[in-house]
């Protein structure tokens, strides 16, 4: 039994890779629910989230994502959403449940992206201005080393240190209160107390000793700590801010309007409006705005973002077309059968939002060791302050030794080293042409041990080629090229573009052409220089009454290498044939063997038919059993899934929408910079070239950086 797309998908439960956790799934005991949640600062306050939600009675599970700034839920039918939205306002964070419709969840997204587009705005003002005032406070450490003995006089490190305390502290001095008030301690509680305990420190110093003050003051060291984490709260909101990029990319495909009939006449509507059963209009150039059965005209949809084809895919009436598909040619009616939430698009875009609500181990880490953080770094400055005390020091001497390791832990791996480390290792990746979303994603791939490859567009250029021109005797090349160049001049097909453009690298001169004449999915015809040319597959030139004999025994063998044939001929008689093919790029066979070098596997999953996989697979020295054909979308996920359960750590490597659940289910997703939007959003690794090579420079340079992280 065969499935479509849309069927296919439909029976599909993704996961996470592994070992993260696969989100809430309602089942016959609760219902899900997904809030938005505001206020987190740190994986405290996530961890703090989920236990406030945890204790409401009738909560069967809940899994909040800090990335994200989202909670899962799985609850008893009983528990009413106000309930959940209270605790989680009385422990100090905000809370708002997902709506129903698309169009319901499209607007409140926007307006809490839009809300925290300008708190990310004001975060990075506040952070310029910190820095601009903590330079002078640490310059004297930087001058140091030359010799300088200079340092600003006491109280203008004051007048330096304040706006900085008041205007960088009071983000985290209201995160601190938040926590405190809820019964739990946050990152924010330990920067609030170790930079308020330096400067007013230094502040008694500065009233009792006066401009005598030095080497009794750290208003450097409580401004500087506010600057450096406020810096790593900017990184951090860069990093989070593509987590929800990848969901927008798909929903982009969709048309927002349709063109309705509406007893035969076309009104343009709202996609939320149209149902099961209407008729829509889509004109050349549109997207198609549902999954539906084409009911009248032919159309060349092209759907390599979805389905992975490499050349557009002709549609006749009674075949089905996807939401998102380019309707490259033709004007179309279609009966629409899945509208909005389940059409093949809409399913992909749960596919990836299920891949990205898991938490990666090294988060699950962060959280425990947050949980008690906070409170042992107090313990131990407590210990220190008695410590020194008992010891005779005097009160200064202790509350140095106190404040030294509140100030010290304030920058700590929970709260900055993690996107210091981002920046430093990211930025290498960066000037290779390799773009590394965040520090977990450069961790994983420094483990990975084998590679999976889309074809078209990755392992190829994406775009077909001439491979071969063969007249038949008594006919040139030239004059081969250029009928078949000049016809195709009219024409808008990928193939027909190939031929045109390697007629005119040759510096042919095409004449122009008159008559011209489109025949969808077969070919086209029309005048050229008087001659009347037609330009098709085989099957259809043979309808024309032309004799094929001549390169019967052609055709075969360039199909077989996976190669689309076009036949031409003028005047009712043949006079060649064009072969084209999606040609491999230069640099994939180098990056196959850089990546067996570093004992990686390498793979190749795609929804191209065999052959052209077959032939690609072959150049490139992959073995039959490491390459997977005729795939879609959910495949690619589920084939990656497998790997990643048999012990593997799998990166996938695409460009196209088709690829993006592969992508975020794979343990590190890589995608192609000229990609789609939605594979490169969804992917933790870009490269900024369409080069395979820099897949094992990525592993490479991951690898170097992961070790100098440890260290």
């Amino acid at each position: 039994m065969t499935h479509t797309p849309s069927e296919t998908l439909l029976k599909t439960t993704p996961g996470a890779h592994a070992p993260a956790p696969k989100p809430p799934v309602a089942g016959a005991a609760g219902r899900s629910v997904t809030l938005d949640i505001t206020g987190m600062t740190c994986a405290a306050c996530a961890a703090r989230v989920e236990k406030v939600v945890a204790r409401v009675p009738g909560i069967a599970s809940v899994s909040v994502n800090l990335a994200l700034e989202r909670a899962d839920i799985v609850a008893n039918s009983g528990v009413s959403d106000d309930a959940v939205v209270a605790a989680i306002a009385a422990s100090g964070y905000g809370a708002m449940v997902r709506k129903g419709s698309a169009e319901e969840r499209r607007l409140a997204r926007e307006a809490l992206e839009a809300e925290r587009r300008g708190e990310d705005r004001r975060t990075a003002v506040l952070f310029v201005l910190s820095a601009l005032l903590t330079l002078p406070l640490v310059l004297p450490m930087m001058l140091a080393p030359l010799g300088s003995t200079w340092h600003p006089a006491p109280w203008t490190e004051l007048a330096l240190a304040l706006p900085v305390q008041i205007l960088a502290g009071q983000r985290f001095y209201r995160g601190a209160w938040k926590a405190l008030r809820a019964g739990s301690a946050n990152m924010d509680v330990l920067v609030s107390l170790g930079t308020s305990a330096a400067f007013l420190f230094s502040l008694v110093m500065l009233l009792r000793h006066g401009e005598h003050a030095h080497g009794h003051l750290y208003f450097e060291g409580a401004a500087a700590v506010l600057t450096l984490v406020l810096f790593g709260k900017v990184l951090e909101t860069r990093a989070k801010a593509g987590t929800t990029k990848a969901v927008r990319a798909l929903i982009a495909l969709r048309p927002e309007v349709a063109r309705k009939l509406i007893e035969g006449v076309e009104t343009e509507v709202a996609i939320a409006s149209v149902r099961a059963g209407d008729l829509l209009v889509v004109k050349p150039g549109e997207r198609f705005a549902v999954d539906g059965t084409l009911t009248t005209g032919q159309a060349e949809a092209d759907e390599s973002l979805i389905t992975g084809e490499s050349v557009p895919v002709i549609k006749r009436p009674g075949d089905r077309v996807i939401a998102g598909a380019l309707n490259g040619a033709g004007l179309v009616t279609v009966t629409a059968i899945a509208t909005g939430e389940d059409t093949t698009l809409a399913r992909i875009t749960r596919l990836v939002e299920a891949a990205q609500t898991g938490k990666a181990p090294v988060q699950r880490l962060v959280d425990r060791i947050s949980a008690v953080f906070v409170p042992v770094v107090v313990v131990i400055a407590l210990g220190a302050l008695i410590g020194w005390l008992a010891v005779g020091a005097d009160l200064e001497q202790a509350m140095v030794a106190a404040v030294s390791v509140l100030v010290i832990a304030c920058p700590c791996a929970l709260g900055l080293a993690t996107p210091a480390a981002l920046v430093a290792g990211t930025g290498a990746a960066a000037r290779a042409g390799i773009l590394v979303k965040d520090i977990e994603a450069l961790e994983r791939a420094a483990a990975i041990d084998t590679v999976v490859f889309d074809k078209t567009g990755t392992l190829t250029l994406g775009r077909p080629e001439v491979t071969d021109a063969i007249p038949v005797e008594g006919v040139s090349r030239q004059d081969l090229l250029g009928l078949a160049g000049a016809l195709q001049a009219g024409s808008e097909h990928p193939l027909g573009r190939a031929i045109h453009a390697l007629a005119l690298a040759e510096g042919l001169t095409l004449a122009p052409v008159t008559n011209f004449r489109a025949h969808i999915g077969e070919g086209v015809e029309g005048e050229v220089a008087s001659r009347h040319v037609f330009a098709g597959t085989p099957a259809f030139l043979k309808a024309q009454g032309i004799d094929l004999a001549a390169i019967a025994n052609a055709i075969e063998p360039l199909s077989d290498e996976g190669k689309t044939v076009t036949a031409i001929a003028a005047d009712g008689k043949l006079i060649g044939l064009i072969a084209l093919a999606d040609q491999g790029h230069p640099g994939s066979l180098e990056a196959v063997q850089r990546l067996k070098a570093l004992k990686v596997q390498v793979m190749m999953i795609t929804g191209d038919a065999a052959g052209p996989a077959r032939h690609v697979a072959e150049a490139l020295g992959l073995s039959a059993d490491a390459v997977v054909s005729g795939v879609k979308p959910d495949g690619k996920a589920a084939h990656v899934e497998a790997l990643i359960a048999a012990g593997r750590t799998v990166a996938m490597v695409g460009d196209g929408v088709n690829d993006a659940p592969a992508l975020a289910h794979a343990s590190v997703g890589i995608a192609m910079g000229s990609g789609a939007d939605a594979a490169i959003e969804t992917a933790a690794v870009t490269l900024m070239r369409t080069d395979p090579r820099l897949v094992p420079a990525a592993i490479d340079i991951a690898r170097r950086t992961s070790a100098k992280i440890r260290q």
